[in-house]
Protein backbone atom coordinates (compact mmCIF):
# COMPACT_ATOMS: atom_id res chain seq x y z
CA UNK A 1 0.00 0.00 0.00
CA UNK A 2 1.50 3.44 -1.22
CA UNK A 3 -0.10 6.38 -0.67
CA UNK A 4 1.91 8.80 -3.08
CA UNK A 5 2.15 12.67 -2.92
CA UNK A 6 -0.29 13.96 -5.94
CA UNK A 7 -2.77 10.87 -4.42
CA UNK A 8 -2.80 12.58 -0.92
CA UNK A 9 -3.10 16.06 -1.93
CA UNK A 10 -6.03 15.09 -4.21
CA UNK A 11 -7.68 13.27 -1.37
CA UNK A 12 -7.12 16.11 0.95
CA UNK A 13 -8.52 19.00 -1.85
CA UNK A 14 -11.49 16.51 -1.63
CA UNK A 15 -12.21 16.42 1.57
CA UNK A 16 -12.05 20.26 1.95
CA UNK A 17 -14.35 21.18 -1.13
CA UNK A 18 -17.02 18.50 -1.90
CA UNK A 19 -17.18 17.43 2.05
CA UNK A 20 -17.05 20.85 3.52
CA UNK A 21 -20.94 22.04 4.33
CA UNK A 22 -23.18 22.76 7.08
CA UNK A 23 -21.91 21.37 10.79
CA UNK A 24 -23.82 19.34 12.68
CA UNK A 25 -25.36 20.58 15.45
CA UNK A 26 -23.27 21.13 18.76
CA UNK A 27 -24.21 18.30 21.17
CA UNK A 28 -26.53 17.17 18.40
CA UNK A 29 -28.42 13.65 19.43
CA UNK A 30 -26.41 10.98 21.17
CA UNK A 31 -24.28 8.99 18.46
CA UNK A 32 -26.12 11.45 15.40
CA UNK A 33 -25.51 10.01 11.83
CA UNK A 34 -23.73 6.79 13.37
CA UNK A 35 -25.31 4.84 10.57
CA UNK A 36 -23.66 6.99 7.58
CA UNK A 37 -20.18 6.21 9.22
CA UNK A 38 -18.18 4.24 7.15
CA UNK A 39 -13.66 4.50 7.07
CA UNK A 40 -12.68 4.30 3.70
CA UNK A 41 -10.43 1.64 3.11
CA UNK A 42 -11.24 -0.35 6.09
CA UNK A 43 -11.42 -4.14 5.44
CA UNK A 44 -13.26 -4.25 8.76
CA UNK A 45 -15.11 -2.11 11.33
CA UNK A 46 -17.24 -2.27 14.16
CA UNK A 47 -18.99 0.93 15.55
CA UNK A 48 -20.44 1.45 19.61
CA UNK A 49 -22.13 4.22 20.86
CA UNK A 50 -20.97 4.72 24.25
CA UNK A 51 -21.50 6.95 27.08
CA UNK A 52 -18.15 7.89 27.66
CA UNK A 53 -15.46 7.64 25.41
CA UNK A 54 -12.76 7.82 27.83
CA UNK A 55 -10.80 5.43 30.29
CA UNK A 56 -12.90 5.97 32.92
CA UNK A 57 -15.49 4.56 30.97
CA UNK A 58 -13.85 2.42 29.03
CA UNK A 59 -11.29 0.62 31.53
CA UNK A 60 -12.70 -3.30 31.98
CA UNK A 61 -14.01 -3.25 28.65
CA UNK A 62 -12.43 -4.29 24.96
CA UNK A 63 -12.33 -0.51 23.55
CA UNK A 64 -9.78 0.03 25.40
CA UNK A 65 -6.36 -1.82 26.81
CA UNK A 66 -4.98 -1.13 30.05
CA UNK A 67 -2.18 -3.57 30.40
CA UNK A 68 -0.59 -1.51 27.50
CA UNK A 69 -0.53 1.83 28.64
CA UNK A 70 1.20 0.82 31.40
CA UNK A 71 4.04 2.93 32.69
CA UNK A 72 3.60 5.82 30.18
CA UNK A 73 1.44 8.04 32.85
CA UNK A 74 2.15 9.10 36.76
CA UNK A 75 -0.57 7.15 38.60
CA UNK A 76 -1.76 10.03 39.86
CA UNK A 77 -2.82 11.51 36.72
CA UNK A 78 -6.03 13.22 36.49
CA UNK A 79 -8.15 12.64 33.39
CA UNK A 80 -11.23 14.14 32.50
CA UNK A 81 -14.26 11.56 32.02
CA UNK A 82 -17.68 11.74 30.66
CA UNK A 83 -17.50 12.13 27.25
CA UNK A 84 -20.32 10.46 25.34
CA UNK A 85 -20.08 9.74 21.22
CA UNK A 86 -19.20 6.98 18.87
CA UNK A 87 -16.11 4.34 18.60
CA UNK A 88 -15.34 3.02 15.85
CA UNK A 89 -12.73 -0.05 15.67
CA UNK A 90 -11.18 -1.94 12.80
CA UNK A 91 -8.44 -2.40 10.50
CA UNK A 92 -7.29 -1.66 7.02
CA UNK A 93 -6.16 -4.74 4.44
CA UNK A 94 -2.66 -5.95 5.78
CA UNK A 95 -0.72 -9.35 5.28
CA UNK A 96 0.90 -8.94 8.80
CA UNK A 97 -1.11 -10.42 12.10
CA UNK A 98 1.16 -9.27 15.03
CA UNK A 99 -1.69 -7.55 16.87
CA UNK A 100 -4.38 -9.76 18.53
CA UNK A 101 -6.74 -7.17 20.13
CA UNK A 102 -10.02 -8.32 19.66
CA UNK A 103 -8.76 -11.76 18.89
CA UNK A 104 -8.43 -10.46 15.16
CA UNK A 105 -5.07 -11.52 14.76
CA UNK A 106 -4.31 -8.49 12.33
CA UNK A 107 -2.46 -5.61 11.82
CA UNK A 108 -3.02 -2.01 10.51
CA UNK A 109 -5.81 -1.83 13.30
CA UNK A 110 -7.08 1.23 14.18
CA UNK A 111 -9.48 3.18 16.86
CA UNK A 112 -11.59 6.52 16.26
CA UNK A 113 -13.50 8.41 18.53
CA UNK A 114 -15.88 10.94 17.68
CA UNK A 115 -17.45 12.79 20.59
CA UNK A 116 -21.14 14.07 20.30
CA UNK A 117 -19.87 17.33 21.41
CA UNK A 118 -17.26 18.45 18.41
CA UNK A 119 -15.05 21.38 18.69
CA UNK A 120 -14.56 20.98 14.77
CA UNK A 121 -10.28 19.65 15.03
CA UNK A 122 -9.17 16.33 14.58
CA UNK A 123 -6.52 14.91 16.81
CA UNK A 124 -4.52 11.87 15.19
CA UNK A 125 -1.58 9.90 17.09
CA UNK A 126 0.65 5.98 16.36
CA UNK A 127 1.59 4.17 19.05
CA UNK A 128 4.64 4.82 20.99
CA UNK A 129 7.67 1.85 20.90
CA UNK A 130 5.86 -1.26 19.76
CA UNK A 131 2.58 -0.93 21.55
CA UNK A 132 -0.84 -0.95 19.74
CA UNK A 133 -3.91 1.40 19.14
CA UNK A 134 -4.61 2.09 22.68
CA UNK A 135 -1.72 2.50 24.19
CA UNK A 136 -2.09 6.84 24.56
CA UNK A 137 -5.99 6.61 25.74
CA UNK A 138 -4.83 8.01 29.29
CA UNK A 139 -1.87 10.36 28.22
CA UNK A 140 -3.41 11.77 24.76
CA UNK A 141 -7.32 10.67 23.95
CA UNK A 142 -9.27 11.73 27.38
CA UNK A 143 -8.32 15.28 27.34
CA UNK A 144 -8.56 15.84 23.80
CA UNK A 145 -12.00 14.03 24.06
CA UNK A 146 -13.07 16.21 26.63
CA UNK A 147 -11.52 19.73 24.74
CA UNK A 148 -14.36 18.35 21.94
CA UNK A 149 -11.85 16.98 19.08
CA UNK A 150 -12.35 14.18 17.45
CA UNK A 151 -9.76 11.07 17.86
CA UNK A 152 -7.96 8.31 15.71
CA UNK A 153 -4.74 6.44 16.57
CA UNK A 154 -3.26 3.63 14.83
CA UNK A 155 -0.89 0.47 15.56
CA UNK A 156 1.32 1.71 13.04
CA UNK A 157 0.34 -1.75 10.98
CA UNK A 158 2.57 -3.81 13.22
CA UNK A 159 3.25 -4.35 16.83
CA UNK A 160 5.45 -6.35 19.42
CA UNK A 161 8.78 -7.15 19.62
CA UNK A 162 8.77 -9.61 16.73
CA UNK A 163 7.80 -6.23 14.40
CA UNK A 164 11.13 -6.37 12.59
CA UNK A 165 9.66 -9.61 10.74
CA UNK A 166 6.98 -7.64 8.82
CA UNK A 167 8.16 -6.87 5.21
CA UNK A 168 10.47 -7.80 2.59
CA UNK A 169 13.45 -5.44 2.83
CA UNK A 170 15.17 -4.33 6.03
CA UNK A 171 13.15 -0.95 7.16
CA UNK A 172 10.09 -1.83 5.68
CA UNK A 173 8.23 -2.41 9.39
CA UNK A 174 9.14 1.11 9.76
CA UNK A 175 8.27 2.81 6.57
CA UNK A 176 5.03 1.15 6.94
CA UNK A 177 4.46 3.35 10.21
CA UNK A 178 4.73 6.16 8.35
CA UNK A 179 2.03 5.17 5.46
CA UNK A 180 -0.50 4.10 7.90
CA UNK A 181 -0.15 6.98 9.48
CA UNK A 182 -1.18 8.82 6.45
CA UNK A 183 -4.14 6.44 5.53
CA UNK A 184 -5.92 6.93 8.61
CA UNK A 185 -5.89 10.66 9.00
CA UNK A 186 -7.17 10.30 5.66
CA UNK A 187 -9.85 8.28 6.55
CA UNK A 188 -10.72 9.91 9.94
CA UNK A 189 -11.07 13.11 8.11
CA UNK A 190 -13.75 11.21 5.87
CA UNK A 191 -15.21 9.74 8.82
CA UNK A 192 -15.36 13.27 10.62
CA UNK A 193 -17.35 14.51 7.75
CA UNK A 194 -19.65 11.75 7.63
CA UNK A 195 -20.61 11.71 11.44
CA UNK A 196 -20.70 16.23 11.61
CA UNK A 197 -21.64 16.94 8.43
CA UNK A 198 -18.46 19.03 7.65
CA UNK A 199 -14.59 18.12 7.22
CA UNK A 200 -12.92 19.13 10.15
CA UNK A 201 -11.37 22.67 10.55
CA UNK A 202 -8.58 21.83 12.11
CA UNK A 203 -6.32 18.50 12.66
CA UNK A 204 -3.32 18.23 14.44
CA UNK A 205 -0.87 15.26 14.67
CA UNK A 206 0.88 13.95 17.81
CA UNK A 207 2.45 11.48 19.59
CA UNK A 208 4.82 10.01 22.25
CA UNK A 209 8.57 8.01 21.32
CA UNK A 210 7.73 6.50 17.95
CA UNK A 211 4.50 8.49 17.88
CA UNK A 212 6.77 11.67 18.09
CA UNK A 213 8.69 10.27 15.05
CA UNK A 214 5.68 9.88 13.33
CA UNK A 215 4.45 13.28 14.02
CA UNK A 216 7.57 15.20 12.56
CA UNK A 217 7.87 12.58 9.52
CA UNK A 218 4.15 13.30 8.87
CA UNK A 219 4.68 17.52 9.40
CA UNK A 220 7.97 16.84 7.23
CA UNK A 221 6.22 14.84 3.94
CA UNK A 222 2.39 15.83 4.45
CA UNK A 223 1.75 19.43 5.82
CA UNK A 224 -1.07 19.54 3.89
CA UNK A 225 -2.99 17.05 6.34
CA UNK A 226 -1.86 19.11 8.94
CA UNK A 227 -2.02 22.37 11.14
CA UNK A 228 0.85 21.58 13.28
CA UNK A 229 1.61 18.99 15.66
CA UNK A 230 3.26 18.26 19.28
CA UNK A 231 6.27 16.01 19.64
CA UNK A 232 6.75 14.02 22.98
CA UNK A 233 10.58 12.59 22.62
CA UNK A 234 10.39 11.62 19.36
CA UNK A 235 13.04 9.05 18.25
CA UNK A 236 15.39 10.41 15.65
CA UNK A 237 16.57 8.68 12.76
CA UNK A 238 19.32 10.15 10.09
CA UNK A 239 21.16 7.84 7.92
CA UNK A 240 24.32 8.69 9.12
CA UNK A 241 23.49 9.11 12.37
CA UNK A 242 22.54 10.01 15.44
CA UNK A 243 20.29 7.51 15.62
CA UNK A 244 19.05 4.35 18.33
CA UNK A 245 21.68 2.67 16.72
CA UNK A 246 24.60 4.82 17.53
CA UNK A 247 23.81 5.84 20.98
CA UNK A 248 22.52 2.13 22.24
CA UNK A 249 25.48 -0.46 21.50
CA UNK A 250 27.19 1.67 24.43
CA UNK A 251 24.69 1.19 26.44
CA UNK A 252 24.65 -2.35 25.74
CA UNK A 253 28.79 -2.58 26.12
CA UNK A 254 28.24 -1.56 29.49
CA UNK A 255 26.15 -4.17 30.15
CA UNK A 256 28.20 -6.65 29.47
CA UNK A 257 31.23 -5.26 31.27
CA UNK A 258 33.01 -3.56 28.33
CA UNK A 259 32.27 0.23 28.61
CA UNK A 260 32.61 2.26 31.60
CA UNK A 261 30.55 5.25 32.73
CA UNK A 262 32.24 7.81 30.88
CA UNK A 263 31.22 6.28 27.59
CA UNK A 264 27.70 6.72 27.77
CA UNK A 265 28.44 9.86 28.65
CA UNK A 266 30.32 10.39 25.47
CA UNK A 267 27.70 9.00 23.99
CA UNK A 268 25.29 10.98 25.16
CA UNK A 269 23.69 9.94 28.25
CA UNK A 270 23.20 12.50 30.61
CA UNK A 271 25.38 13.20 33.71
CA UNK A 272 22.59 12.71 36.73
CA UNK A 273 20.65 9.76 35.21
CA UNK A 274 22.82 7.23 36.50
CA UNK A 275 20.23 6.28 39.16
CA UNK A 276 17.58 5.27 35.96
CA UNK A 277 19.82 3.09 34.19
CA UNK A 278 19.65 0.28 36.10
CA UNK A 279 16.08 0.12 35.21
CA UNK A 280 16.91 0.95 31.63
CA UNK A 281 19.33 -2.35 31.78
CA UNK A 282 16.63 -4.73 32.36
CA UNK A 283 13.75 -2.88 30.71
CA UNK A 284 14.93 -0.77 27.66
CA UNK A 285 18.26 -1.00 26.29
CA UNK A 286 19.20 -4.65 25.33
CA UNK A 287 15.91 -5.51 23.63
CA UNK A 288 15.43 -2.20 21.91
CA UNK A 289 18.87 -2.48 20.62
CA UNK A 290 18.40 -5.78 19.32
CA UNK A 291 14.99 -5.58 17.63
CA UNK A 292 15.76 -2.22 15.51
CA UNK A 293 19.37 -3.62 14.67
CA UNK A 294 16.99 -6.65 13.33
CA UNK A 295 15.08 -4.25 11.50
CA UNK A 296 17.64 -2.31 9.22
CA UNK A 297 20.71 -4.72 9.79
CA UNK A 298 19.49 -8.18 9.86
CA UNK A 299 22.62 -9.62 8.33
CA UNK A 300 25.13 -8.38 11.29
CA UNK A 301 23.38 -11.17 13.69
CA UNK A 302 20.77 -13.84 12.18
CA UNK A 303 20.87 -15.89 15.13
CA UNK A 304 20.15 -12.74 17.74
CA UNK A 305 17.46 -12.02 18.01
CA UNK A 306 16.68 -14.53 15.09
CA UNK A 307 13.06 -15.15 13.89
CA UNK A 308 11.78 -14.10 16.78
CA UNK A 309 12.97 -12.10 19.63
CA UNK A 310 11.62 -14.49 22.57
CA UNK A 311 8.71 -16.43 23.55
CA UNK A 312 9.40 -14.98 27.67
CA UNK A 313 9.78 -11.39 29.05
CA UNK A 314 13.12 -12.52 30.04
CA UNK A 315 14.37 -13.74 26.56
CA UNK A 316 12.52 -10.83 25.10
CA UNK A 317 14.41 -8.24 27.07
CA UNK A 318 17.59 -9.92 26.93
CA UNK A 319 20.91 -8.32 25.11
CA UNK A 320 22.32 -9.75 21.96
CA UNK A 321 25.89 -10.31 23.09
CA UNK A 322 27.13 -8.92 19.85
CA UNK A 323 25.24 -5.64 20.06
CA UNK A 324 27.99 -4.80 22.62
CA UNK A 325 30.40 -4.24 19.80
CA UNK A 326 27.64 -3.23 17.15
CA UNK A 327 29.28 0.00 15.29
CA UNK A 328 26.73 1.75 13.02
CA UNK A 329 29.21 3.72 10.89
CA UNK A 330 30.84 0.97 9.73
CA UNK A 331 28.23 -1.17 8.33
CA UNK A 332 27.55 -1.27 5.04
CA UNK A 333 26.23 0.89 2.68
CA UNK A 334 23.06 -1.04 2.39
CA UNK A 335 22.55 -0.38 6.00
CA UNK A 336 22.32 3.23 6.11
CA UNK A 337 20.36 3.19 2.81
CA UNK A 338 17.41 0.90 4.67
CA UNK A 339 17.63 3.92 7.56
CA UNK A 340 18.04 6.84 4.94
CA UNK A 341 13.89 5.78 3.78
CA UNK A 342 12.52 6.82 7.24
CA UNK A 343 15.33 9.23 8.03
CA UNK A 344 14.14 12.77 8.98
CA UNK A 345 15.01 15.63 7.74
CA UNK A 346 13.77 18.72 9.71
CA UNK A 347 12.01 20.34 7.16
CA UNK A 348 8.57 20.53 8.60
CA UNK A 349 5.87 22.27 6.85
CA UNK A 350 3.69 23.06 9.45
CA UNK A 351 4.13 23.96 13.33
CA UNK A 352 6.00 21.53 15.68
CA UNK A 353 6.64 21.99 19.57
CA UNK A 354 8.64 19.31 20.50
CA UNK A 355 9.29 18.51 24.18
CA UNK A 356 12.22 16.40 25.69
CA UNK A 357 12.80 15.26 29.37
CA UNK A 358 16.83 16.22 30.00
CA UNK A 359 17.25 12.74 31.75
CA UNK A 360 15.86 10.49 29.41
CA UNK A 361 17.59 7.58 29.29
CA UNK A 362 16.41 5.89 25.76
CA UNK A 363 16.86 8.56 23.81
CA UNK A 364 19.13 11.19 25.06
CA UNK A 365 18.07 14.36 24.43
CA UNK A 366 22.09 15.20 23.04
CA UNK A 367 21.86 12.66 20.31
CA UNK A 368 18.04 13.43 19.48
CA UNK A 369 15.68 16.42 20.37
CA UNK A 370 18.64 19.03 20.17
CA UNK A 371 19.99 17.21 17.12
CA UNK A 372 16.79 17.58 15.66
CA UNK A 373 15.98 21.18 16.34
CA UNK A 374 19.51 21.78 14.78
CA UNK A 375 17.83 20.05 12.04
CA UNK A 376 14.80 22.13 11.61
CA UNK A 377 16.67 25.61 12.28
CA UNK A 378 19.52 24.36 9.23
CA UNK A 379 16.43 23.78 7.02
CA UNK A 380 15.28 27.59 7.09
CA UNK A 381 12.19 26.17 9.19
CA UNK A 382 13.00 27.20 12.55
CA UNK A 383 10.17 29.79 12.68
CA UNK A 384 7.77 26.77 12.75
CA UNK A 385 9.31 24.89 15.80
CA UNK A 386 9.99 25.28 19.28
CA UNK A 387 11.81 22.95 21.51
CA UNK A 388 11.18 22.60 25.40
CA UNK A 389 13.66 20.81 27.59
CA UNK A 390 11.90 19.48 30.87
CA UNK A 391 14.05 19.64 33.49
CA UNK A 392 13.68 16.12 35.42
CA UNK A 393 11.71 14.48 32.37
CA UNK A 394 12.42 11.22 31.77
CA UNK A 395 10.81 8.53 28.82
CA UNK A 396 8.49 7.33 30.75
CA UNK A 397 5.74 9.15 33.31
CA UNK A 398 5.57 5.83 35.22
CA UNK A 399 9.15 6.65 36.54
CA UNK A 400 8.17 9.19 38.72
CA UNK A 401 6.11 6.95 41.02
CA UNK A 402 9.39 5.74 42.02
CA UNK A 403 11.15 8.63 41.76
CA UNK A 404 9.32 11.25 42.92
CA UNK A 405 11.89 13.70 44.43
CA UNK A 406 14.46 13.50 41.64
CA UNK A 407 11.94 13.22 38.08
CA UNK A 408 8.64 14.79 37.30
CA UNK A 409 6.17 13.59 34.15
CA UNK A 410 5.84 14.94 31.07
CA UNK A 411 2.18 14.95 30.70
CA UNK A 412 1.42 18.04 32.01
CA UNK A 413 3.87 19.79 29.82
CA UNK A 414 2.50 17.89 27.18
CA UNK A 415 -0.99 19.26 27.87
CA UNK A 416 0.30 22.80 27.98
CA UNK A 417 2.29 22.55 24.67
CA UNK A 418 -1.25 21.01 22.57
CA UNK A 419 -3.07 24.18 24.68
CA UNK A 420 -0.11 26.66 23.12
CA UNK A 421 -0.24 24.96 19.88
CA UNK A 422 -3.63 25.46 19.33
CA UNK A 423 -2.88 29.21 20.24
CA UNK A 424 -0.54 29.64 17.71
CA UNK A 425 -2.58 27.92 14.97
CA UNK A 426 -5.68 29.12 15.27
CA UNK A 427 -4.98 32.74 17.52
CA UNK A 428 -1.59 33.57 16.03
CA UNK A 429 -0.36 33.61 19.87
CA UNK A 430 3.33 32.76 19.53
CA UNK A 431 4.63 30.27 22.32
CA UNK A 432 8.11 31.21 24.53
CA UNK A 433 11.26 30.50 22.85
CA UNK A 434 13.24 27.62 23.26
CA UNK A 435 14.08 27.21 26.61
CA UNK A 436 14.39 24.48 29.67
CA UNK A 437 11.32 24.41 31.81
CA UNK A 438 12.36 24.07 35.27
CA UNK A 439 11.40 21.58 37.96
CA UNK A 440 9.84 23.02 40.85
CA UNK A 441 10.74 22.31 44.39
CA UNK A 442 6.98 21.91 45.22
CA UNK A 443 3.96 21.90 44.03
CA UNK A 444 1.24 19.54 41.19
CA UNK A 445 3.81 18.39 39.13
CA UNK A 446 1.04 15.62 38.19
CA UNK A 447 -1.57 18.03 37.19
CA UNK A 448 0.37 21.21 36.26
CA UNK A 449 2.71 22.60 33.97
CA UNK A 450 3.67 26.32 32.85
CA UNK A 451 5.95 26.22 30.00
CA UNK A 452 7.02 29.71 30.27
CA UNK A 453 8.65 28.62 33.22
CA UNK A 454 7.41 26.62 36.90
Amino acid sequence: MRLSRSVVLFAAALLTSALTGPAAAVGGGHCERQERVRIPGAELQQSACLDDLTTAGLAGTPYTDMADQAGLTAKATRNPSGVPGLQIDGYFPDDSHFNNTHGWQHDAQFVIRLPDRWNGGLVVTGAPGTRKQYATDTAISDRVLAQGYAYAATDKGNSGSDFYRDGTRPGDAVAEWNRRTTQLTLAAKRAVAQRYGRAPRRTYMTGISNGGYLTRWQLEHHPELYDGGVDWEGALWTADGPNLLTSLPVAVARMFGSARDEDLYAAGFAPGSEFLWPYHEKAYWGVTQKIYRAEFDPSYDTACPGASAGSTVEQILAPCPSDAAYDYAARPASVHRAVARVALTGRIGRPLITLQGDLDTLLPKATDSDVYAGMVTRSGRGPLHRYYTIEGGTHVDGLYDTYPDRLRPILPCYRAAFDALTAWVERGVRPPADHAVGRPAGGDVTGSCTLAGD
